[in-house]
């Protein structure tokens, strides 16, 4: 079966947009997803939409936050992707005037009903920023050596 991956996928681009100085281009983000620009611009266009991110074109342009994380849910981007199937199973479509089928039809459907509020309930009450909270403190350590490190490897270069 073949799954969706795209909602953990664009929480990792917003918050690395919150942490990036300047504009971050597809390319780049295409770079450290593993996927194809195009692929990027294609699903950033609809966080675009959502106005959750901007872009400028142009020497340094790229993608940027416009709007704080605190105040985009999970929820919010679950819907700007389109609000993905959670699942494989589903229901015949079509009408059946089997009484039977009808029975196993309604009980699947409710369920699956059922799912998607409490999912959509659940990603309602998140923020994309309390992603990041319980990290906070590793995040500002790694920051700090990813310079350190940076720092060395230019001055041993120059």
């Amino acid at each position: 079966m073949r799954t969706d991956s795209r909602l953990p996928r664009v929480l990792h681009i917003l918050l690395h947009l919150a942490e990036a100085e300047d504009p971050v281009t597809s390319e780049q983000i295409g770079t450290m997803l593993t996927t194809n620009p195009s692929l990027v611009r294609r699903t950033m266009a609809g966080l675009r939409e959502a106005g959750f991110v901007g872009s400028s074109k142009g020497y340094g342009g790229g993608w940027f936050l416009a709007k704080p994380l605190e105040e985009i849910s999970l929820a919010d981007v679950y819907a700007a992707l389109g609000s993905p199937e959670l699942f494989a199973v589903g229901i015949p479509s079509g009408t059946s005037t089997c009484l039977l089928e009808q029975a196993a039809n309604q009980a699947t459907s409710q369920a699956l009903n059922a799912a998607r509020e409490s999912f959509e309930a659940e990603l309602a009450r998140i923020s994309v920023a309390d992603l990041a909270a319980p990290h906070a403190k590793r995040i500002r350590e790694h920051k700090t050596t990813e310079k350190y490190s940076n720092a060395n490897t230019l001055n041993s270069n120059s």
